[in-house]
């Protein structure tokens, strides 16, 4: 074969390589519909409340009653925007800027540490501030979908030494614990506990050994306990979740207000904005308390019912992960609907007082422009995920057709 005849038959086949790229994306199906309503319903539901929840404190502070809406409408619709873009880009492409972005959410977290950089605020530095804007954002939010990516595309490197401790531990509990340190030091114990988590689920669907998984979560429980015994922050919440009514006017304030707030809405709750704790009795009752005027405003069967919303919307993203078409897709579908359910259950857990009290917000209703525009980027993810679970139809395609054809002559 000559030097010209090998030029052309590489020309070919880079030809037919680009034209079954083509005929993929042409062939790939619509967004999942009941996914996508239960987002939309979510995040109107949740402007409502925050709505209702923050003018308060929003006349009080900027008297401007509408300030934290206006500005989550906002996010919210550059959230949505991002949402449906994303949710037409290929997934695939996302394993090939997983590095990157755990990369850039490794250096902005060490930014926020740096004297000077990070802002501060109730006595914690979790955040980075926009040259020219009043706006910031928290890295921790980065960092979350960042080790989803990016363990996800490990996973798939090493998925045949998954088992083995230097391929299928090590270099998972190395970035795990390197991304807990530097939030510990901002300090945001709650990130700490949702990155962990999620690592172990990760590492478990990846097909660790269960023992290497047990030693792994034992080692996350202890230094938690650690923590609680002599990291002085996270010793005196523990504190006062154990009897929040011995200092109600210190430590134990918030949460007994939670818990007023809860046990005043009853059965059917106070009607939608007639809650009385808002009004600046409960401390940030637009961010990370806001399911405690839920409450107390729509009751125990408006909150049942928003739970419920939750609840299809996680089994959902579960039911989009078990249906992927391959391995990449399945491990990011399960991480992104994994971060969604740990958060909306530790944020349940702590305005109820089931366990120590940290800032962790609610997904789609607190206050937070950086959350919720990565919550409904996250959601585009799913959907573009969604649009390649095969279907009924799914084995013809004209096109496709036609370049297998072509490949076979």
């Amino acid at each position: 074969m000559t030097k010209e005849e090998r030029e052309l038959r590489r020309e070919q086949r880079e030809h037919m390589k680009r034209m079954e790229a083509a005929a993929k994306e042409a062939g790939r199906g619509p967004i999942d519909v009941p996914f996508l309503l239960l987002v939309l319903l979510l995040t109107g539901v949740g402007l409502i409340m925050l709505l209702s929840a923050s003018f308060p404190s929003a006349y009080y502070e900027s008297g401007d009653p509408l300030y934290y809406f206006k500005r989550q409408a906002a996010f919210a619709t550059l959230g949505l925007a991002a949402m449906v873009v994303i949710g037409r880009i290929n997934y695939a492409r996302f394993r090939g800027v997983a590095k990157i972005a755990l990369g850039i959410s490794i250096a902005l977290l060490v930014a926020v540490i740096i004297p000077g950089v990070g802002i501060t605020s109730h006595g914690a530095t979790r955040w980075l501030g926009i040259p020219g804007t009043t706006m910031r954002f928290q890295p921790s939010e980065i960092a979350k979908i960042a080790v989803v990516l990016f363990f996800s595309s490990m996973i798939c490197t090493y998925k045949d030494q998954m088992q083995t401790i230097r391929y299928g531990v090590v270099p998972f509990m190395v970035i795990t614990g390197g991304i807990v340190i530097l939030l510990m030091l901002e300090p945001h114990l709650s990130a700490s506990i949702i990155i962990m988590a999620l690592a172990i689920v990760m590492m478990f669907v990846g097909g660790i050994k269960l023992s290497y998984l047990l030693i792994g979560m034992g080692g996350a429980g202890a230094l938690l306990l650690i923590a609680g015994k002599f990291v002085p922050y996270v010793h005196k919440r523990i504190v006062s979740w154990r009897d929040p009514f011995a200092d109600t006017s210190a430590a134990g304030y918030q949460i007994v207000q939670s818990l007023y707030s809860i046990g005043s809405g009853g059965f059917l709750g106070l009607g939608l904005g007639q809650s009385r704790q808002k009004y600046l009795y409960l401390p940030e009752e637009h961010n990370d308390y806001i399911f405690s005027i839920v409450c107390e405003e729509l009751g125990y069967v408006g909150a049942v019912a928003i739970l419920i919303l939750f609840a299809l919307l996680i089994c959902r993203g579960y039911w989009i992960a078990a249906h992927s078409p391959d391995r990449y897709s399945f491990l990011v579908g399960v991480g992104i609907t994994t971060l969604l359910s740990i958060q909306v259950f530790l944020n349940i857990a702590v305005v109820t007082n089931l366990i120590p009290c940290t800032g962790i917000s609610l997904p789609f209703f607190s206050y937070g422009g950086t959350a919720l525009l990565m919550q409904l980027g996250e959601m585009g993810i799913i959907l573009s995920i969604s649009r390649d679970i095969p279907t009924k139809k799914a084995g013809y395609h004209p096109i496709l057709q036609a370049v297998s054809a072509a490949r076979a002559a």
